[in-house]
């Protein structure tokens, strides 16, 4: 009996601590279920659940004239959830009903493989139940378009497991055109640059959120659970997309035919000090031409002889000279303190003023900075700082603008050699920017405008923000000294001897500029004649009498260039460039009344027997004043149509005539005759021609002509 009592004690010992053990473990899970659940499962969800960050879409960067520069456009990724129900439902039928038809769609599509590979990838993602398999990245939205009514795809995301996951793609729709300018966005902010970096916070908008369920070793969006991106906004520049193109391609093409090293144009309007173009071209090892870097605004160098317009306005202000004040230029050739200055063209004597800044002596701007400023150093260099030559530009764009170098007496590397070296381009570093606010100053009367880049900040077509002209110097000289520097500059170009007349005088409308040609030196080896290179310049504006546009040329040559100074490679460019805008913007604002509603002072252009026919027929008084010639122009004038011989008739064969006021019959007979190709677009009569009337043109040319 004890041995039976010991045995049941034992089992009863069991037993009772077997229910105690359940009782602890029911307890526990009770404890943990009702007190600790929601904490355990937030724990679970934290290892599953996830925000990640939606990119809001980008704001575009668009022209002053309504192009598109920058934008964003949608790509997709597109991913698999091959453990999706309806993917499964019924072993998987629906799956293999389509397997075949959507493996040839697919690689129709993509054209990467072949439907047999499809089918087979597709085949072991099915298998493994892959929950998140990428299926293609970066597809776009055309692709997109095709791909969503593919067998399978369109029957829905819950029955196909199809994921589409969007985002955004920077693209610069024009390519080249100001690529430097407008910048590159990158998806390290802090790797852009130009535009796409300095409004940045406004063109990325405000970042979004959605939720992500960790599966299978990725993450898979949980539906309805998003925090919408806030877009961001439009960024409208100044920028205007003709003339940049137009910059662009006359840069390009002096480049490449001297085999220069880089380049830069820069077009500013006169009044505001906006910038309308800025093209930046350098060259890469295959021998093309790149937006590599912003030389305009950012690379300061040696200026050269365009400097001497900051040296002529420091002597004219402190009254040292007039320009006709006589230098004596030494025959081309003088030494100070042991190093030699010397002027391109050697011979000459003494010479007023005028004539040393048209002539570009470098021996005369040096001995009058010595003479006048040697003793007394500081009083240029002020000029130079009321000349804004020593401080950042102010335009609007981070990290972009070149910092200047204008020497004072307080650097250590001043000498007594300085001041005349200064006088005429050395031995200071500035930007073609710095310089062309300079020389947009003249051409504004002596007022100098901040240099931007930014018209308006726009959201949903509204400006929220606009930026307006600024003025930095109300006034850089005084009017007397004004008006000394313009016929200095105008001379440049007007007078025989000038170093611009050769290539920009032969224009029917007048142009004031300055050329440089500096000597540079090669990878910083010294000034030697097997490191020497030189860097060509013009900066300027027109027309000269009422500046609409100033215009900076730089453009650094190589050892192999063919052509070296200013004027027969910056002047080419500018000339180039300014031909262009006047056709465009200026030569044809004296025709826009041809299209305006007020009848009686209406002018047409045809052949004298169509409107000798066109007047009789309508019963309408006329007169010819001509007495010979097939074409006229006929007015009103009194009720009476007068006729007489429009300007075409006098002109030689390759020049352009103007056909604004014409019929198109009429338009097109006397352009093809002169063996133009004419383009047409709209109906009526000529308001606007592409190629300006009284330039030269090349036999085969296009023209494009505008009818009302």
């Amino acid at each position: 009996m004890e041995i039976k009592n010991d045995i049941l004690w034992r089992v009863y010992l069991c037993f009772i601590g077997i229910v105690i053990l359940g009782v602890m473990v029911l307890g526990r899970a009770f404890y943990i279920q009702q007190v600790q659940g929601s904490y355990w499962k937030g724990m679970g969800d934290s290892l599953q659940l996830k925000y990640l960050p939606i990119d809001a879409e980008r704001g575009s960067i668009y022209s002053e004239d309504g192009n598109m520069l920058s934008t964003s456009i949608p790509v997709f990724d597109i991913y698999v959830d091959f453990a999706a129900n309806g993917l499964r439902e019924k072993q998987g039928k629906r799956f293999k009903d389509n397997i075949d038809s959507l493996s040839m769609s697919l690689a129709d599509l993509f054209k990467d493989k072949t439907a047999a590979d499809y089918k087979k990838q597709l085949q072991l993602a099915y298998k493994n139940k892959d929950r998140y398999y990428n299926l293609k990245k970066k597809i776009s939205f055309e692709e997109y378009r095709q791909l969503r009514n593919f067998p399978l795809v369109r029957q829905g995301r819950n029955k196909s497991g199809f994921i589409v996951d969007s985002r955004d793609k920077r693209i610069n729709p024009y390519v080249l055109l100001a690529n430097r300018t407008i910048g590159l966005s990158r998806s390290d902010a802090k790797k852009n640059v130009g535009l796409e970096l300095t409004y940045d916070s406004l063109l990325r908008g405000t970042t979004g959120q959605r939720l992500m369920r960790y599966s299978a070793g990725s993450y898979m969006p949980v539906m309805g659970a998003e925090l919408d991106p806030v877009n961001g906004k439009d960024v409208i520049t100044t920028l205007d997309t003709y003339i940049q193109d137009v910059a662009e391609n006359a840069l390009m093409k002096m480049l490449d035919s001297n085999n220069s090293l880089h380049g830069t144009a820069i077009v500013m309007e006169t009044a505001t000090g906006k910038i309308k173009a800025i093209a930046n071209l350098g060259k890469q090892p295959d021998g093309s031409y790149i937006e590599d870097l912003n030389y305009g605004i950012g690379k300061a160098t040696e200026p050269g002889s365009v400097f001497k317009l900051a040296t002529l306005l420091s002597l004219l202000e402190d009254k040292h000279v007039t320009i006709n004040s006589q230098v004596d230029c030494e025959g081309g050739s003088i030494s100070f303190y042991g190093l030699r200055i010397k002027d391109s063209h050697l011979g000459a004597g003494s010479i007023s003023v005028k004539e040393a800044f048209l002539r570009s002596s470098n021996v005369a701007f040096a001995k009058l900075a010595n003479q006048y400023y040697g003793a007394e150093p500081t009083k240029f260099t002020d000029h130079l700082a009321h000349f804004r030559l020593n401080k950042m530009t102010g335009i609007d764009i981070v990290a972009a603008s070149g910092k200047p170098t204008i020497k004072t007496t307080a650097n250590r590397s001043w000498s007594k050699t300085t001041i005349p070296y200064m006088a005429h381009g050395y031995e200071e570093l500035v930007t073609p920017l710095h310089m062309l606010m300079l020389y947009n100053a003249i051409a504004n009367n002596g007022k100098m405008m901040r240099p931007y880049l930014v018209n308006s900040i726009r959201d949903y077509g509204v400006d929220i923000k606009t930026f307006e002209p600024e003025i930095v110097e109300a006034k850089i000289c005084s009017e007397e000294s004004l008006a000394q520097a313009k016929e200095c500059l105008r001379a440049v170009v007007d007078s025989v001897h000038g170093t611009g007349h050769k290539i920009l005088f032969d224009s029917v409308y007048s142009i004031s500029g300055k050329t440089g040609t500096a000597v540079t030196a090669l990878d910083n080896k010294g000034y030697n004649k097997g490191n020497k290179i030189y860097q060509a310049s013009f900066m300027g504006y027109f027309p000269s009498e009422k500046p609409r546009y100033s215009i900076a040329v730089v453009i650094q040559n190589t050892r192999e260039s063919k052509k070296i100074y200013g004027a027969d490679v910056s002047g080419v460019v500018f000339k180039e460039i300014a031909d262009k805008i006047y056709g465009r913007f200026i030569g044809s604002t004296n025709f826009t009344k041809l299209s305006k509603a007020d009848t009686v002072l209406y002018n047409s252009q045809g052949m004298k027997n169509d409107l000798q026919s066109i007047f009789s027929f309508m019963n309408i008084a006329y007169k010819d004043s001509a007495k010979e010639g097939y074409w006229r122009m006929a007015q009103m004038q009194n009720n009476i149509a007068a006729m007489n011989i429009p300007v075409n008739s006098t002109l030689i064969n390759k020049v352009m005539p103007s056909v604004l006021g014409m019929g198109l019959k009429d338009a097109i007979y006397l352009l093809e005759n002169k063996g133009l190709a004419v383009e047409v677009k709209g109906r009526g009569r000529v308001v606007d021609q592409s190629l300006t009337a009284g330039l030269t043109f090349n036999k085969g040319q296009k023209i494009q002509l505008l009818l009302n």
